[in-house]
């Protein structure tokens, strides 16, 4: 579902947005043909938002609620999205897209061609202090205070689907690529607490992700690169977490998966490397 086309929603600048307590609102935007919506389904209180769009044809689209949320969006190039869902939907009628509090979003896309392919970013946060950082045609390293490298070239081409539930998580990555035939897809899904998470996806060959994590204090280091078309499909679970360092690289395509159920005192530990 391409929500930058759907026809409730006119293809021209909206600025809708339910003021809120003791908020911050910085909005930057040129060119045409691109939209912010924002709505307030209850209290949102000590809000922080950022929204700055170049280009044309990109959209913001999410509700938002809780309190002490900081949120920085850049958009910069064509065909962009950044909100709600596909699977879930609008939360509205819940409490927002992101509730609770102390959660901090940063999410910058970035695309050079006169009509790029799709960047698309997706989120559900219900929980409390997740921190969530992440890049579409930058690379990240793993930091929570990353650089952000963007090397000129980017097409497009890439998919978040987030979903974060739980509390106290950190999800720092990035995608990009180097010609429009490749797309990156990420899953993710958390929904325990005080893990941290990185993930990246780089250049040709296309990649994909699914991650879902369901316990706590999981250390995670995934990173997909290179001409191959690598996979990975990891689903961790248990009474302790798991530090995984995963890298997939080469030309070959690599497939990775795992399903992990850690119960050692003291948590477990898994390092894969996958090509040359």
């Amino acid at each position: 579902m391409d929500k930058r086309n759907t026809k409730d929603t006119p293809l021209l600048w909206i600025g809708w947005l339910l003021l809120l307590s003791y908020t911050s609102l910085a909005f930057g935007q040129s060119a045409t043909d691109n939209i912010v919506n924002i709505s307030n389904p209850g209290s949102s209180d000590y809000l922080d938002l950022n929204i700055q769009q170049a280009g044309y044809s990109q959209k913001v689209n999410f509700s938002i609620g809780g309190a002490n949320n900081t949120v920085n969006i850049l958009q910069d190039g064509n065909n962009m999205y950044i909100g709600y869902t596909d699977v879930w939907g609008s939360g509205y009628t819940w409490g927002g897209d992101l509730a609770g509090t102390g959660n901090e979003l940063t999410v910058k896309q970035k695309c050079s061609e006169s009509a790029c392919n799709d960047n698309d970013f997706q989120f559900h946060i219900t929980g409390n202090y997740n921190q969530v950082i992440f890049g579409q045609g930058y690379e990240l390293n793993d930091s929570l205070s990353p650089t952000w490298s963007y090397d000129g070239s980017e097409p497009g081409g890439n998919f978040v689907q987030l979903d974060i539930h739980g509390n106290y998580n950190d999800f720092v990555g990035s995608q990009k690529q180097d010609t429009s035939a490749i797309t990156h897809s990420m899953t993710v899904n958390l929904y325990g607490d005080y893990n941290e998470v990185f993930a990246k996806q780089q250049q040709n060959g296309n990649k994909t992700l699914n991650l879902t994590v369901n316990n706590n204090y999981n250390d995670l280091w995934i990173h997909q690169k290179n001409t191959g078309a690598h996979s990975a499909t990891i689903n961790l679970s248990g009474s302790y977490g798991t530090s995984l360092n995963l890298l997939q690289q080469g030309s070959t395509n690599q497939t990775y998966t795992l399903s992990q159920t850690c119960y050692t005192a003291g948590g477990c530990s898994v390092s894969v490397t996958q090509g040359q």
